[in-house]
């Protein structure tokens, strides 16, 4: 079963998760009109497919070690760390050790891309997948 969505106002945590992290699935904490929070859940060695949204976004490590990819050159987060990409911006996630990344997307009408961008896949269809890049 689906957790829900926050609301505006309610107190949502994203503190490291330690031991539990390996337990733990990607999932939307928060989605609004115009803003959504996902908390994705990266094993080790494991890589986001390459996309990209319309919009500006924040990807802030939570906990562990990520690379944000794009064509241009590659950002490493470690725990605390955050990059705000530009609008249309192409990038993958690598994780280099198991990591937590809360992933902030600004939203026209519900929706990150037209369409959720170009490269989206579902959150839960992505789970456990690494690219080999």
């Amino acid at each position: 079963m689906a957790m829900p969505h926050a609301q505006p106002l309610d107190i949502i945590s994203v503190r490291p998760l330690g031991a539990a992290l390996g337990q733990v699935q990607s999932t939307s904490l928060l989605k609004t009109e115009r803003l959504q929070l996902l908390h994705l859940v990266l094993r080790a060695h494991q890589d986001q497919p390459e996309h990209h949204v319309d919009e500006e976004c924040t990807i802030q490590c939570l906990e562990g070690d990520v690379e944000v990819v794009m064509p241009g050159g590659t950002r490493r987060l470690g725990a605390g760390e955050l990059v705000v990409l530009p609008p249309q911006q192409r990038h993958w996630l690598r994780a280099r050790s198991d990591s937590a990344v809360l992933v902030t997307l600004l939203l026209h009408g519900g929706d990150a891309g037209h369409g959720g961008g170009a490269g989206a896949r579902s959150l839960q269809g992505d789970a456990g997948k690494g690219t080999g890049r």
